[in-house]
């Protein structure tokens, strides 16, 4: 029982960080080598995408989804990101200007031999096998890639999650104090009290049974 209590709380907090990592902003240094837009059929994966442009057609299967091409200045590999609006939707990022973003990229576009560095914000998660791309937010342009980036935004966030658990742990274990801790004890002493008189009982009968049969 002790496995299965330890297996549900690492699966819960696995959850809640894999939560928090997609959800919150992340902020890459790039150069950007292209902008484009494709056709993109969604299907199992259509959770990972946020929605068409606002006040355009949000129905049907397939849509143009624009896209930045970038090189990462970390690792020099090739990261792509699409950029689309979120609207009122989930994650409140409450994007509206994906046209513009896409005009600010272009803007941007360099090359390997002149990069242009920029700040790109975006959320969610690259993974190759199910086409998913993370979502530019907003671009930057810098003069040092090397800028140091202190994410404050996710930072407050945490920090005010952390104090929530917090808050509803101590509710928690005043409640438990309260109300179940006496409850529990309780049935204990009342459990114990059975135990008590059935072994009362056990010895009366015990008694009763060796006079029975004559016996001292």
């Amino acid at each position: 029982m002790t496995y299965v209590k330890w297996g549900f709380w690492a699966i819960f907090w696995l959850l809640i960080a894999a939560f928090f990592h997609y959800t919150l902003p992340q902020r890459d240094i790039v150069y950007i080598t292209g902008v484009e837009i494709k056709r993109e059929d969604f299907g199992e994966n259509s959770i990972f995408w946020a929605s068409p442009d606002t006040g355009a057609d949000a129905s049907g299967a397939n849509r143009d989804v624009r896209f930045m091409d970038t090189v990462r200045h970390k690792n020099g590999r090739v990261m792509v990101y699409r950029n689309e609006d979120t609207g009122w939707n989930w994650p409140p990022y409450f994007k509206l200007d994906s046209s513009n973003l896409q005009a600010e990229a272009r803007n941007l576009i360099s090359t390997r031999d002149n990069p242009q560095w920029v700040v790109l914000t975006h959320y969610g998660w690259r993974n190759e096998f199910m086409t998913i791309f993370p979502n530019a937010v907003s671009v930057r342009p810098v003069s040092d890639p090397e800028v140091r980036l202190i994410p404050y935004f996710n930072i407050i966030i945490l920090v005010i999650f952390a104090g929530l658990c917090l808050f509803i742990y101590r509710r928690w274990q005043k409640f438990r104090a309260a109300r179940i801790d006496p409850l529990l004890e309780d049935a204990a002493e009342s459990w114990d009290a059975i135990d008590e008189s059935t072994d009362a009982a056990r010895g009366r009968l015990s008694g009763w049974w060796r006079r029975l049969r004559g016996k001292p």
